[in-house]
């Protein structure tokens, strides 16, 4: 990237830089989150401002681009509250797959996905399918609040709607935007943690009716000691840590020819 061009998102560089970088390095990144309901003390965009700060982080690592996504995401469940805005899963894969497919129509080749977003897992693996089989393009999806739970779940009381872990990722993006004076009405932890598990269990998975199964009031945990400071230094780790696993596993993609595109132009180019 040149010198004068700092940010990593798509929308802030001209024509010239965006054809400099696809040169050098084709690596576009996806950010995608919701938005929804979280409480009286986070902002209803919470999770696309946690997938957009650290797709950035991780971009500058990787050396590739941010794309302008859409903030909003599949989250029925939330609708129950009045702040929460969704799209039906085939609007948005087909937003997905569009907006993926413009750049790799333009040349970038490598492709990763970096969800905060429950709600968003299942559109998300059809296009990349897609993006993969019909255009050429080398994909890799990261569940990053996962990569967080695993990271810090241990000392902000797990991974919770509203809680801990995602009051440091908006204290690192927009601190003003989270008000730690408002905490009131959380439900209660243990059921939460109880129904979260549940649907995060790899073998059995029940399709909850929405959000009060699991937080009557919306929202439960301890986000109480999260700090500026702190969530610096969350988005840091989280960053380092997708970054060198996305590395490798682009490079175990690499050594197995990638996408199907690249098999085609070789059975082409074969005698």
């Amino acid at each position: 990237m040149s010198p004068s061009a700092s940010s990593r998102y798509f929308c802030d560089l001209t024509q010239p830089e965006i054809v400099e970088q696809f040169k050098r390095h084709p690596l576009v990144i996806l950010p995608a989150g919701s938005v929804e309901q979280h409480g009286p003390h986070l902002p209803t965009g919470t999770d696309i401002f946690a997938a957009n700060v650290i797709s950035h982080a991780v971009a500058e690592r990787l050396d590739g681009l941010v794309l302008p996504a859409p903030a909003v995401g599949v989250t029925p469940m939330h609708m129950p509250f009045e702040s929460t805005i969704t799209l039906s899963p085939d609007t948005y894969m087909r937003v997905v797959s569009e907006i993926c497919a413009s750049t790799a129509q333009h040349g970038a080749r490598y492709l990763l996905i970096l969800n905060w977003h429950e709600g968003n897992i299942p559109s998300l693996a059809i296009a990349a399918e897609d993006l993969h089989r019909k255009h050429g393009m080398t994909v890799l999806t990261v569940q990053a609040c996962y990569v967080a739970a695993d990271m810090y779940g241990h000392e902000c009381n797990g991974l919770t709607h509203g809680g801990e872990i995602e009051a440091l990722a908006v204290l690192a993006y927009r601190p003003e935007l989270v008000h730690l004076d408002r905490v009131a009405y959380c439900s209660d932890q243990s059921h939460g943690l109880k129904m979260d598990k549940l649907r995060r269990t790899k073998s059995y998975q029940p399709v909850l009716t929405d959000i009060r199964c699991i937080a009557p009031t919306g929202w439960y945990g301890m986000p109480q000691k999260a700090t500026k400071e702190r969530g610096e230094a969350m988005l840091s780790a989280l960053a380092d840590a997708i970054a060198s696993e996305a590395r490798e596993i682009f490079g175990l993609l690499d050594d197995v020819l990638g996408g199907t595109a690249e098999v085609t132009q070789i059975r082409r180019a074969t005698p």
